[in-house]
C-alpha cells in the first residue's frame, strides 16, 4: 500500500476461511511470541557487544517497533520497553540521535496502555508500576528536550484520561471521518482485540510509583534550564493537588525542603515562588503536617522563606502578589507551631514583631519606610496573620523578650481600645476602616488573652486593668453601636457589642487565673466586682440571650468572681447579698439543660464553685444564702444533677455545714416524692460503692467481712513502697469518689433519729456510721501488703498490733453485719404482723359483707311472702312473752331505765322451710342518756370490732 493513500475500514473482499476454536488460539499465541521475540530480539541487538556499535540499526529497528506501538504499548511488553528506553537513555550521551527515539517513545506513553484482557489490569500492575518510575528516572538525560517531553508525558496522564481515538480505524465523534494509517501497517486480529484500559488505571498506580521522587530529585540537575525546573514545579504542582500519596512520596525525598530551598532561584518568567508556594500548601493540607514543618524548621529554609516574604512584602502591590505574601505568611504561622522552629535564630521573628507594632506605633526601623500599606483586605489579612503569629511564637521565652523590646503589648492595648477613642486617635488620617478596626480588635483581644499572662510586668505597666475596665464599660453602654465584623472571633455578635465582650471577658478571665495579688488587687479597686454583678445580673434578666456566646460570658464571669473573693474575706462582703441572689437565681434554673451542648453545664459548675468561693466562709453572706433556701436548691441540684456534678455539690455543702444553721435546713428539705435529705444522701453511697464494683447483698449489706468498703480489684494496686511515689491507694480512693464526703455529712447531721429512712437506708448508714474505721483498718492492711512486697518483717511486736489491728477491723465488719441482719429480720417481722392484720381486716370484711347480703334476703322474704311475716311476727310474740321479767324478779328489774338498739350479728338455715328455718342472733348496744353514769360495758365478740373497723 502507498503511504500517500487514506484506507477506509469496511468489510473484506476477499472470503476469509473460519479456523476452529484450537486453531485461533493456537494461531494468537503464536503471534504473541512473535512480537516477544522481535522485543528481546531488539534488546539483544542493542547490548550485544557485536552489534552494540551499530546506531544506524538500530534506530531503523528501534523506529519500526515504535511504529508498530503508534497506537499505544501493551502491559505485558512494559518491562522490555522500559529496558529498551533505559538503553537509548545511556546511548544519548555520545550519540544525541537515540534522544529522537526517546521523544517518540515518550509520546506514545501519553496513550493508554493496551490489554488483551480485562484480567491484565491486575496481573501487570507491578510492571506497570516500574515503568512509570523509570520514565521518571530517564530525566538523567541531560538532553532538554527528552525532559521536555518527560513532563508534558506526565501532565497529558491528567489532562487527558482517555483518549477518544477508537482501535479500529475511526473516531467517535464522525464515524465518516477516514483515518490516515502508514504505509507499513498491517491489520491483524490480535491488534483488533486490544482495548485501552481504563480511563484512572494509571493514575492509580502512579501513586504507588517513584516517578513524584524522580521529579523531585532532578531539580539539582536543572539548575542551568530554568525552563525546565518550572516545568518541573509545574508537575509536581499537579502530582501534590491529586493525590495524598503522590505528597507522601514527594515527602519522603524531602520535598518540602528542597522546594524551599529553591523557591528563591533566579526566575525570570516570575513563577517559581508562586509554584513553590502552591506545592507547600498542598503537602500541608494533604500529608503529616509535623513532617512538613519539621522539614522547614531548618535554618535555612527559614532564611529562605523570610527573603521570600520579605521580597513580596516590600517589592509588590499587584493583588496576586499581595496574596502570595500572605501565603507564605500562613506557611511560617504553620512553622511556627513547631517547637524546634529557628525563627527567633533567624532574626525572622524579629522582623516580623515590627511590622506587628505598624502603624499603631511608631518606630525608626529601615523595614518601615519601604513598607506601604493600602489598608485593602489582603494587608487586613496580613495584619491578622501577624497578630496570631505573636500567640504561635509566645511559647518561645526569647520571643517575649522580642515583645518587650518592640512594645507589643502597648500596641494590642491601642488597638482593643473602644472604637470611638480609635477614631478620636487617627482622626484625619488614612487608616483602617471602621469594619477593619472591629476585626483587628477583635484578633487583638484573641491574641491579648494568650499574650498577657506571659508578660504580666508590661500589663501592668502599660495599664491594662483599666483599658479592659473602660473596654467592658463601653460594651454594656447605652450608645448603639453596630458590630460589622466577619472574622471568626466576631461570631455570635453581630450587630452588637456581644464579640467585644465575650473577648474581653475572656482576657480577664486569664490574667485573674494567674492568682496574682497585685493584679487582683488592682481590679477589685477599681470596682471589677460590682461591675461584673451587673453584668451578671443584666444579662440574666434578658430572656432572649441563651445562646452559646452569652452561656459562655455567664460562666466566665462567675469564674473571675470566684479567683478574686476566693481568699479574701473584704471581698466576700463585697460579693454581697447582690451576688448571693445572683448565685439563687442560677441556681432555681436547675440541671435540666445540662446536656444541650450550648454550655449550660459549665454555667452549672461555675455557680457552684461561686458558692463555694465567694459565700461559703462568710457568715453574713452564708446567712443571706441559708434565708434565700440556697441549701435547699443545692440539694435540688444534687438530687437531678448528672455523677460528675455531685463532688462539688457535696463539697459546698460539707462546707456549709460548719454554719450550725445549715443542718436544719438539711433536714428539713424534701423532694417532690418526699424524700429526705438523708435518704438521697444513703441512695448516692449505694451508687457509688455500685460504681466502684462493691459486693453487697440484696439488702444493701456486708457480705465479706475482710473487705467492707474496699473494692475487689484495690489489693492488686498496691506498691512496693520503695518504687512507689505516689499516695497511698487508700487514700487517694478518699478524693476519688463521694463517700468520704457523705461521711463528712453525716457526722454533721447525726446518725440518730433521722426522718424518711427505710430498711434498706439503716443497712447502709450502718456502714456509713463506721466508713472512718473500716478506713483505717484498710490503710493499715495496705501498710502490711507493702512491707510482705518490701521483704520486710516487722518486730514481734508490731506484728502482734498489726495483727490485731485487721481483727479488729473484721470483728466490727461482723457486728455490722449481725446488726444488719437484725434490722432486716424485724423488718420482716413487722411485715409479716401488718400482713395478717390486713389478712383480718379482708376476712371480716368478707364475712360482714355475707351477713349483709343474708339480712337483705331475709327482708326481701318477709315482704314478699305474708305466710313468713306471720312466722315471724308469732316468733316475736314469744320472745317477748319470755322476755318479761317473772314476779319474784320484779323487784331486781326495777332499775334505770336502759334503751338499746339492736342488730343481727349472725344468721343461720335449717332444714324448715320459711320463716322458722332462719335461725338469727341478734345483738344489741345500750343507748344511755347523759344523765346516766357510764357503766361497764358488756362482753362483745372481738371479731365484731374488727368488723366494726372495716370500712365498706
Amino acid at each position: 500500500m502507498d503511504s500517500g493513500k487514506v484506507m477506509h475500514r469496511r468489510k473484506p473482499e476477499i472470503p476469509v476461511i473460519g479456523l476452529r476454536a484450537s486453531q485461533k488460539s493456537q494461531h494468537v499465541q503464536q503471534q504473541v511470541s512473535a512480537k516477544s521475540l522481535e522485543l528481546s530480539k531488539v534488546i539483544r541487538l542493542l547490548e550485544d557487544p557485536l552489534t552494540a556499535n551499530l546506531k544506524e540499526r538500530h534506530l531503523f529497528v528501534l523506529k519500526k517497533l515504535l511504529k508498530r506501538n503508534q497506537i499505544g504499548f501493551r502491559l505485558k511488553e512494559l518491562p522490555g520497553v522500559a529496558k529498551i528506553l533505559n538503553i537509548c537513555a545511556e546511548k544519548v550521551k555520545d550519540h544525541p540521535e537515540y534522544g529522537a527515539v526517546l521523544c517518540e517513545a515518550l509520546n506514545i506513553c501519553r496513550l493508554p496502555f493496551l490489554k488483551e484482557k480485562t484480567s491484565d489490569e491486575l496481573n501487570f500492575a507491578q510492571d506497570v508500576i516500574d515503568f512509570l518510575s523509570h520514565i521518571g528516572f530517564l530525566m538523567r538525560v541531560s538532553d532538554t528536550e527528552v525532559r521536555q517531553n518527560i513532563l508534558e508525558c506526565v501532565k497529558s496522564f491528567y489532562s487527558c484520561v482517555a483518549p477518544k481515538q477508537l482501535l479500529d480505524g475511526t473516531d467517535r465523534p464522525n464515524k465518516t471521518k477516514p483515518r490516515t494509517f502508514p504505509s507499513n501497517y498491517r491489520f491483524s486480529r490480535l491488534s483488533l482485540r486490544l482495548q485501552p484500559t481504563s480511563p484512572g488505571y494509571r493514575l492509580q498506580l502512579l501513586q504507588h510509583s517513584d516517578l513524584p521522587q524522580a521529579l523531585l530529585l532532578s531539580m539539582a540537575a536543572v539548575e542551568n534550564q530554568p525552563d525546565i525546573r518550572l516545568q518541573i514545579l509545574q508537575t509536581l504542582q499537579i502530582l501534590s493537588s491529586s493525590s495524598d500519596m503522590n505528597c507522601a512520596s514527594i515527602l519522603r525525598a524531602r520535598g518540602a525542603e528542597t522546594i524551599c530551598l529553591h523557591m528563591n532561584e533566579p526566575d525570570p518568567s516570575g513563577q517559581v515562588l508562586f509554584r513553590s508556594s502552591e506545592i507547600l500548601w498542598n503537602l500541608l493540607e494533604r500529608s503529616s503536617k509535623q513532617e512538613v514543618t519539621a522539614q522547614l524548621c531548618s535554618m535555612e529554609c527559614v532564611v529562605s522563606l523570610k527573603e521570600a516574604f520579605f521580597r513580596q512584602l516590600l517589592n509588590t502591590s499587584q493583588h496576586l502578589d499581595l496574596q502570595l505574601r500572605n501565603d507564605l505568611l500562613v506557611i511560617t504561622s504553620f512553622i511556627a507551631e513547631n517547637p524546634n522552629s529557628l525563627l527567633v535564630e533567624s532574626l525572622f521573628a524579629k522582623q516580623l514583631v515590627v511590622f506587628v507594632t505598624f502603624p499603631e506605633l511608631k518606630t525608626h526601623s529601615h523595614l518601615i519606610h519601604n513598607l506601604k500599606l493600602s489598608y485593602s483586605n489582603e494587608d487586613l489579612k496580613m495584619k491578622k496573620l501577624l497578630l496570631n503569629l505573636l500567640v504561635l511564637m509566645s511559647r518561645d521565652s526569647a520571643a517575649l523578650q522580642l515583645y518587650k523590646e518592640e512594645r507589643v503589648m502597648l500596641a494590642l492595648l491601642t488597638l482593643v481600645k473602644p472604637p470611638a477613642a480609635s477614631s478620636e486617635r487617627r482622626s484625619g488620617s488614612r487608616g483602617w476602616s471602621a469594619v477593619q478596626q472591629e476585626e483587628l480588635q477583635l484578633q487583638a483581644l484573641a491574641a491579648l488573652a494568650a499574650i498577657a499572662p506571659l508578660m504580666m510586668d508590661d500589663y501592668m505597666s502599660c495599664q491594662g486593668n483599666t483599658c479592659l475596665l473602660l473596654l467592658l464599660d463601653w460594651c454594656v453602654g447605652p450608645d448603639s453601636y453596630f458590630g460589622q465584623g466577619h472574622s471568626f472571633h466576631s461570631s455570635g455578635g453581630r450587630g452588637s457589642k456581644r464579640a467585644q465582650m465575650r473577648r474581653c471577658i475572656r482576657v480577664l478571665r486569664s490574667v485573674t487565673s494567674l492568682g496574682e495579688e497585685s493584679v487582683n488587687q488592682d481590679l477589685c479597686d477599681q470596682g471589677i466586682i460590682s461591675q461584673l454583678l451587673g453584668i451578671l445580673i443584666q444579662m440574666d434578666a434578658s430572656p432572649d440571650e441563651e445562646d452559646i456566646v452569652s452561656l459562655e460570658m455567664k460562666s466566665d464571669i462567675q469564674l473571675i468572681l470566684a479567683v478574686l473573693c476566693d481568699t479574701d474575706m473584704h471581698r466576700k462582703d463585697l460579693f454581697g447579698s447582690e451576688g448571693v441572689e445572683m448565685t439563687v437565681n442560677f441556681l432555681k434554673k436547675g440541671s435540666d439543660k445540662f446536656y444541650s451542648g450550648l454550655g449550660h453545664n459549665k454555667l452549672i459548675l461555675s455557680t457552684v464553685d461561686c458558692v463555694w468561693s465567694c459565700i461559703v466562709g462568710c457568715y453574713t453572706t452564708e446567712d443571706y444564702f441559708l434565708a434565700k433556701d440556697g441549701v435547699l436548691l443545692l440539694l435540688d441540684l444534687l438530687r437531678t444533677s448528672p455523677r460528675c456534678v455531685h463532688g462539688m455539690v457535696l463539697a459546698t455543702l460539707l462546707e456549709l455545714c460548719d454554719n450550725p444553721n445549715t443542718v436544719s435546713h438539711i433536714l428539713d428539705w424534701r423532694d417532690g416524692g418526699g424524700q429526705t435529705a438523708s435518704r438521697l444522701l444513703l441512695q448516692l453511697w449505694r451508687d457509688e460503692e455500685e460504681e466502684l464494683g462493691l459486693k453487697r447483698n440484696q439488702h444493701g449489706g456486708i457480705t465479706d467481712p475482710q473487705q467492707p468498703v474496699l473494692r475487689p480489684s484495690h489489693q492488686d494496686d498496691v506498691q512496693p513502697s520503695i518504687l512507689s511515689h505516689t499516695s497511698s491507694a487508700s487514700v487517694l480512693e478518699i478524693s476519688e469518689n463521694l463517700r468520704s464526703k457523705i461521711y463528712s455529712i453525716f457526722c454533721k447531721l447525726g446518725f440518730q433519729e433521722l426522718p424518711g429512712l427505710s430498711t434498706k437506708d439503716y443497712v447502709t448508714l450502718s456502714i456509713v456510721r463506721r466508713y472512718l474505721d473500716f478506713k483505717v483498718g484498710e490503710v493499715w492492711d495496705e501498710m502490711g501488703r507493702e512491707l510482705s512486697l518490701d521483704g520486710v518483717r516487722p518486730i514481734s511486736p508490731d506484728q502482734e498490733a498489726l495483727n490485731a489491728i485487721c481483727r479488729m477491723t473484721e470483728d466490727t465488719a461482723r457486728r455490722i453485719m449481725t446488726e444488719q441482719s437484725s434490722i432486716v429480720e424485724q423488718q420482716q417481722k413487722e411485715e409479716i404482723s401488718e400482713e395478717q392484720l390486713l389478712y383480718t381486716e379482708i376476712k371480716s370484711h368478707w364475712k360482714q359483707r355475707e351477713l349483709m347480703a343474708k339480712s337483705w334476703e331475709d327482708y326481701v322474704a318477709r315482704t314478699s311472702n305474708y305466710e313468713i311475716l306471720k312466722e315471724l311476727k308469732a316468733q316475736r310474740g314469744k320472745f317477748n312473752e319470755s322476755s318479761k321479767p317473772k314476779p319474784e324478779d320484779e323487784d331486781a328489774a326495777v332499775g334505770p331505765a336502759e334503751h338499746f338498739v339492736a342488730h343481727i350479728v349472725s344468721s343461720e338455715r335449717t332444714e324448715s322451710r320459711g320463716p322458722a328455718g332462719v335461725k338469727v342472733t341478734l345483738g344489741r348496744t345500750s343507748l344511755k342518756s347523759a344523765g346516766q353514769n357510764r357503766t361497764e360495758a358488756k362482753t362483745r365478740d372481738p371479731e365484731y370490732f374488727s368488723t366494726a373497723s372495716v370500712r365498706d
